[in-house]
């Protein structure tokens, strides 16, 4: 890799020895690509909790904080594996939740924002179009890509930590332009209605195309989709199929025609999905034994629009006693839901709301299944369907109002 003055004072450890780590390791990433250069990164967004990074992990971060590793661009934290507090009533372990905090700790010692988001697009920072950022969550990533036009591929805990010490990441993958461009086309003929619709679309096209690099391009919608929606989309995509980007002609920036989009690329392949395609992945689920006592609103994190609409729905009923049904949400989100009423039309109604968490990876979720006597998982999101099913949960996904319906009536249609 071709380095500037101040990337090569890093790497003979001008800024340090935490600083010379992380451009080393960056520069290692680089040739494995076969990076020409760095980009320089305005903003950073990481994974890290003690359910992934484990003790090993809990000790590296003790060991850079104590080196006085610090960050050199804003930098934000993803979802975490506790709410603190519920880890009571979930049955999580305690002495785990403590070695959360000493994470937590950890990281802000470095000038990490601990904000404990998936959905930091969102709520946090919303780059603008060329920006190059280091993200790391998928749904963050391909979010960042597609609908701002910002550039960031998936960045791993300690890659996109590398990255917040040194203010750079190795340029490949979608910081370039030629990976930037649509390979296939999808035409959408369905009426997309709601937001597990969005997330079926997205299952079905990144199904079958399992490949990182693969951009579809999306034709045909009758309508500019919301933020919302484009997020479910884009998390199903990356869930399903690895993806990191998506164009949807007329909407996201870098498609204002499918000629455009394409950028000049012959197309790999050309799908159709109608109604029917998408009436039958929600006909794909296996009921298994009929249970309904688990729905779960989570993966993504809850905007303050889907808190609302979920309080709409929820608003005078109850949820079935043997049913436990649980959101999760951003901090900031929940403050604000609390404010304008909606955290207590949802609370009311029996729901849990958990902040700064997704559900698929609460600290100790298996066991948590198996003594809650869960198997079947409802949910109107398809990324959570998708990447539960390792705690073995049956998943199955519906529309919002029908697993209201479900949560309510203890009734699996």
């Amino acid at each position: 890799m071709k380095l500037t003055q101040h990337e090569e004072a890093m790497a003979r450890g001008d800024m340090g020895a935490e600083v010379k780590r992380a451009i080393e390791q960056q520069i290692q990433v680089g040739d494995f690509w076969s990076a020409e250069r760095f980009v320089e990164v305005t903003n950073v967004h990481m994974m890290g909790d003690i359910e992934v990074m484990g003790d090993g992990g809990l000790d590296h971060l003790d060991c850079m904080a104590k080196r006085k590793a610090r960050c050199v661009i804003p930098t934000t934290t993803n979802a975490r594996c506790f709410d603190f507090a519920h880890v009571g009533a979930l049955g999580q372990d305690p002495a785990e939740a403590d070695k959360e905090k000493q994470l937590i700790a950890h990281l802000q010692a470095m000038d990490v924002m601990t904000t404990d988001t998936c959905i930091n697009y969102q709520t946090l920072y919303q780059p603008h179009f060329g920006e190059h950022v280091a993200w790391g969550d998928t749904g963050t990533v391909i979010y960042a890509n597609s609908v701002f036009g910002a550039r960031t591929n998936f960045e791993s805990g300690p890659a996109a930590m590398a990255a917040a010490l040194t203010g750079r990441t190795p340029a490949y993958g979608f910081h370039l332009d030629e990976h930037r461009r649509g390979t296939f086309i999808v035409r959408v003929e369905a009426e997309l209605t709601d937001l597990a619709d969005w997330g079926a679309l997205g299952k079905l096209v990144g199904q079958g195309h399992q490949n990182y690099f693969a951009v579809p391009v999306f034709d045909g919608l009758d309508r500019a989709a919301s933020s919302d929606e484009l997020k479910h989309l884009g998390a199903a995509l990356a869930s399903y199929g690895s993806m990191g980007m998506f164009h949807v002609i007329g909407t996201t920036p870098e498609a204002p025609s499918l000629a455009v989009a394409l950028g000049g690329n012959k197309p790999t392949d050309e799908m159709r999905i109608t109604n029917a395609d998408i009436q039958d992945v929600y006909r794909s689920y296996d009921l298994k034994d009929g249970q309904a006592n688990l729905v779960v609103f989570s993966a993504p994190q809850l905007s303050l629009f889907e808190m609302k609409h979920l309080a709409d729905l929820l608003r005078g009923r109850t949820v079935k006693a043997e049913t436990h049904v649980f959101v999760t949400t951003a901090s900031t989100v929940k403050s604000d839901a609390q404010r304008l009423g909606y955290l207590q039309d949802i609370e009311r109604a029996g729901a849990v709301v958990l902040s700064g968490v997704c559900f698929y990876i609460l600290q100790n979720l298996s066991a948590i299944r198996v003594r809650n006597g869960w198997s079947n998982l409802i949910s109107n999101s398809a990324k959570i369907v998708n990447t539960i099913t390792a705690h073995k949960f049956n998943t199955i996904l519906r529309r919002t109002t029908d697993c209201v319906e479900i949560a309510v009536t203890g009734v699996l249609k």
